[in-house]
């Protein structure tokens, strides 16, 4: 089983014909994901050749899905067009929109899911690698052989560099599914989303959480853990050195006070019952420790 993406997903790349969709397009297709379309009105009509898949391109969402059954939009669109995106995505019912693009104005993201959530669609991200379900899709940009083979371990991550890492030093056990949701202020799918599909995922027998300073989102995780989640969590927050009021790589990840702090959420997941690294690697060896602690 998978989280949000499966082997059945099929995708639509939104900015497909740009650079990094290009590459990226690539990439998802070399790693079996079922790309069947690209979006730009000022392309449509073409074809392009991916070594030995043709993707055409369509004016717009709506076209690409009747067209294609597509269901799923990676979005490469640059910030000062992502909104507009996003939105003739949901308009066009697509089920999960997955928001790579960095820069995204916060009022823009603000706007985007609050009217995608009207409509039904996921956003994933703005400002996030994407999401693996390793031997059957990714959409996004996480590399796929990190991890090629799926597994046991559901992970949810702020950050795209640490869901590398974690993947890369897990690969003997393997994941069910990766998600990157984004270190943006504002972002649309949560921990507590990924904690609860991971709960009911069967395939699924631990999750590891990646978190940072800034905001309360651990916090709320933290709290949702102790009621709802029966699986065993391991967790890492990045930012410990961080000096106060100055921000760290994400627009998010930002400590004001005594709000937000690396300790703070360490004390709110431990006391939930999760372990928490104070590393990456001696993140993975907890995880190693618990899932052979829940074999014997």
């Amino acid at each position: 089983m998978a989280v949000f993406l499966t082997k059945e997903s099929k995708v639509l790349v939104q900015g497909m014909t740009g650079a990094e969709g290009m590459k990226h397009t690539r990439r998802m297709l070399a790693s079996g994901t079922d790309v069947v379309a690209g979006v730009n009105p000022r392309k449509a009509g073409q074809v392009v050749d991916f070594d030995e898949r043709a993707v055409p391109v369509f004016g717009g969402v709506r076209e690409a899905m009747a067209a294609t059954g597509a269901d799923v939009a990676v979005v490469f669109v640059p910030p000062p067009f992502a909104k507009a995106a996003v939105m003739e995505a949901a308009d066009a019912g697509i089920g999960l929109a997955v928001v790579i693009t960095e820069g995204i104005p916060v009022h823009d993201a603000v706007a985007f899911q609050a009217y995608a959530a009207e409509r039904g669609t996921r956003i994933i991200g703005p400002n996030c690698p994407g999401l693996i379900s390793p031997g059957q899709s990714n959409a996004g940009i996480i590399p796929a052989d990190i991890a090629a083979e799926p597994g046991r371990i559901g992970l949810v991550s702020k950050s795209g560099t640490l869901t590398y890492q974690l993947m890369y030093e897990l690969r003997d056990i393997g994941f069910s599914s990766a998600v990157g949701i984004g270190g943006d202020p504002v972002v649309g799918t949560t921990h507590i989303d990924c904690l609860a599909a991971f709960e009911k995922d069967p395939d699924t027998e631990l999750i590891v959480l990646i978190g940072e300073i800034g905001g309360d989102a651990e916090e709320r995780a933290a709290a949702y853990i102790t009621e709802h989640v029966t699986k065993p969590v391991v967790g890492y927050i990045a930012g410990f050195t961080a000096p106060e009021g100055k921000t760290m790589g994400h627009a998010g990840a930002i400590v004001s006070g005594s709000s937000g702090t690396a300790e703070a959420k360490k004390q709110a997941l431990e006391a939930a019952g999760v372990r928490v690294g104070s590393t990456p690697t001696e993140t993975s060896r907890l995880v190693r420790e618990r899932l052979a602690a829940a074999e014997r």
